[in-house]
């Protein structure tokens, strides 16, 4: 496809961390992949974030996004939880700065705004209209979650602009 721009879109966790890569040309919408990276939970912090910087590493290998926006985490459960989440969170965006890609970050308001219209919906709302706007692509509620931070960015005032004038 002549003008097609690939987002990759992180949703990141420390236990499953969705992704889901989506291609755009003009006002058209296209899957193209997604999955759960998801590292033991036994094992070392150092070795987990190894197999999520990895795994990432390994889909932009795979698929070329152009670029790659990640969901920005909220956790007010405790300071533990938000740390751990927080290295999560670096891992996603270390992958693809280091691939060269732009990385945008997206509150998850914004996301459920962009996506299903209502900026505290649920996850099973965003899984409902990911299936909507990417009809038979069967992801799961952490992969539905990437893909609709793409989308997202997909959406984003001037992100279509600035990547075809790079294309």
């Amino acid at each position: 496809m002549t003008g097609t721009i690939r987002i990759l879109g992180v949703d990141p966790g420390l236990n499953r961390c969705g992704w889901g890569v989506v291609a755009v040309q003009g006002s058209r919408l296209s899957h193209i992949a997604h999955g759960v990276i998801a590292p033991d939970p036994k094992a070392e912090m150092a070795q987990r974030l190894l197999v999520l910087l990895d795994g990432l590493s390994e889909v932009i290998a795979a698929h070329g996004p152009m670029a790659a926006a990640v969901e920005e985490t909220f956790v007010a459960k405790n300071a533990g939880s938000a740390l751990k989440l927080g290295q999560a969170r670096a891992a996603a965006l270390i992958a693809p700065a280091r691939a060269g890609l732009p990385v945008a970050e997206y509150a998850a308001t914004a996301i459920k705004k962009s996506v299903v219209g209502v900026g505290r919906a649920e996850k099973d709302q965003v899984a409902a209209m990911i299936a909507v706007l990417l009809p038979g692509c069967g992801a799961s509620a952490d992969a539905a979650d990437a893909l609709a931070v793409a989308i997202t960015h997909a959406h984003s005032a001037g992100t279509r602009a600035r990547m075809q004038a790079a294309s």
